[in-house]
């Protein structure tokens, strides 16, 4: 019994924990990023493009 509640009251794993769903939030914030950048700079490559289409 003395174990398992020396179990209950250790919190170093859940500091491991709070840490990796804090990373994998930070990750998956960075890739939504990324995606909408990506998305806004073909866009902009395209409106060039269709501009130099013209002058030629």
């Amino acid at each position: 019994m003395k174990g398992m509640t020396r179990f209950l009251k250790d919190e170093k794993g859940l500091e491991t924990v709070e840490y990796a769903v804090m990373t994998a939030l930070v990750v998956a914030t960075l890739v939504a990023a990324v995606g909408f950048l990506v998305d806004a700079i073909e866009g902009r490559f395209g409106e060039v493009q269709a501009i130099i289409e013209t002058i030629e």
